[in-house]
């Protein structure tokens, strides 16, 4: 994986970027159990990955490897809901390593996102092959549209 330092945005335990796949990447690491995500840190990430994608619809993934904790309802809403982030996101990979963050990514998609494509996985490759999927799926539907 390539990555251009220039294209990498960092906000305290968060860091965004972009590969040469066009995937997005989220790596969040908080090791604290107390952490309650916010929906002002949520408009943060927001700012940075808007102007990371740049118009173009991506899949994302989100390593949370590093992460424990949760978040608020309102952030919840924020990155699920969110106009620009709807437009931009084609489809979730996460990455997780342990039953609670599992637990935690499956209510989130229940309650506030259903409709976008996801998976969870435990390592980058599977990820990877995910998202490489999605996006081709998503190219082969806008080449198939009449206009």
């Amino acid at each position: 994986m390539i990555i251009n330092l220039e294209n990498v945005i960092e906000i305290e335990h968060a860091k965004f970027w972009i590969d040469d796949n066009d995937i997005l990447y989220c790596q969040l690491s908080n090791d604290s159990a107390n952490f309650k995500l916010s929906s002002e840190r949520v408009k943060l990430y927001i700012k940075a990955i808007t102007k990371l994608c740049n118009g173009k619809a991506r899949s994302f993934i989100i390593d949370v490897r590093g992460s424990r904790g949760t978040f608020s309802s309102a952030a919840a809403n924020l990155f699920a809901k969110t106009p620009s982030l709807v437009a931009l996101r084609i489809s979730e990979a996460y990455i997780q390593n342990s039953i609670g963050i599992r637990i935690l990514i499956g209510s989130y998609k229940r309650i506030y996102d259903p409709i976008t494509p996801f998976g969870v996985f435990s390592d980058m490759e599977s990820a990877k092959e995910f998202c490489i999927n999605q996006n081709n799926k998503n190219f082969s539907n806008l080449c198939g549209m009449v206009y």
